[in-house]
């Protein structure tokens, strides 16, 4: 059944910090390091497809699911769910892409572009599992050590393995507007009863083999009170949605910041969720996404769920890769 159209009134800017106090969530508990490391031990989907896998979740994205991806489509309207390639440094954008006309001639005309940092946090991306590890280890369980290496990069769990792309079912989070405010606060740990929460209202829930995409308002926020550290200050995921996680079969993530800052003493590091979810349960990250445009059409539509097309560049070795997301409508 179609869910019925979803109107959440907006709540001022000045009444932010009365809904989101900055003790609000002073006794939800945080994950514990020896919690942390049992979900390690047994939470992990090392194994899960064979000792010699390379794909992660992504096996869980079968011709079938893509079928019915594909079925979604309705309208045709297509979305990107990238940020504009930013070749300006900035506080949040400290290792901007280098972008130059190469030449320009009545004949015709080229440029170049590098990226100097592609996992930076200026360029949406893919997360590749040559990118993080635990304790010397890649997703799997496959030793680093002798796998990335300075000279040839990643030679196991690169992302060229995602060269025939990625096409799935996509879901929308969109918390803010469930909440009815513009962006959540920074250091706002977004639980598993907000995302329930939101799939109460919107009618949909992501299943296995879908992406999931988490919007928390890091660019509207940019957009009024100008750039900002998100390494000091951002919402994100609370470390207890890993379970849920996992008990979900999510095969992708993509959100726009990696982590809430700032952390409190007691918690975690910042990319504890991040690396869990890359290295332990084999989820591809889309890191840096900008999900403004893909919240206004699916509120436009009233549909939060949709096809998603994602195309890494075949980079042999690499880590990760540029990626401009597509969600069809």
């Amino acid at each position: 059944m179609r869910p019925l159209k979803l109107i959440v009134p907006v709540i001022s800017l000045a009444a932010l910090a009365f809904f989101f106090p900055t003790s609000a969530q002073q006794d939800l508990p945080f994950v514990s390091e020896a919690q942390f490391q049992e979900w390690l031990d047994n939470l992990n989907n090392w194994g899960r497809w064979g000792a010699g896998d390379e794909i992660g979740t992504l096996n869980l994205i079968t011709p079938q699911k893509r079928k019915e991806a594909a079925g979604l489509v309705q309208s045709g309207v297509t979305v990107s769910l990238a940020r504009n390639l930013d070749d300006v440094e900035s506080i949040d954008n400290p290792c901007p892409v280098e972008w130059e006309m190469a030449n320009a001639s009545p004949s015709g005309a080229s440029d170049r572009i590098t990226f100097r940092c592609i996992h930076g946090p200026g360029v949406t991306h893919i997360d590749g599992y040559g990118h993080r590890f635990f304790d010397g280890k890649m997703w799997n369980g496959i030793e680093m050590e002798q796998t990335v290496t300075m000279e040839e990069g990643a030679t196991v769990n690169a992302v060229l393995n995602m060269k025939d792309g990625i096409v799935t079912r996509g879901v929308l989070y969109d918390i803010p507007r469930s909440k009815g405010v513009d962006f959540l606060p920074g250091g706002y740990r977004v639980t598993v009863a907000d995302l329930e929460a939101w799939e109460e209202l919107s009618g949909v829930k992501v299943g296995p083999g879908d992406a999931m995409l988490f919007r928390w308002g890091r660019w509207v926020k940019r957009e009024i009170d100008g750039p900002f550290n998100t390494w000091d200050e951002a919402a994100g995921l609370d470390n207890n949605v890993i379970p849920w996680l996992r008990e979900r079969d999510v095969a992708i993530i993509g959100w726009e910041t990696p982590g809430y800052t700032p952390r409190l003493e007691g918690d975690l590091p910042t990319l504890a969720l991040h690396d869990f979810a890359l290295t332990m349960l084999g989820i591809p990250l889309i890191d840096r996404a900008d999900l403004d445009a893909l919240a206004n059409m699916a509120a436009s539509q009233n549909r939060w769920e949709f096809m998603l097309t994602i195309a890494p560049l075949p980079i042999p070795n690499g880590t990760g890769s540029p990626v401009n997301p597509i969600a069809v409508f």
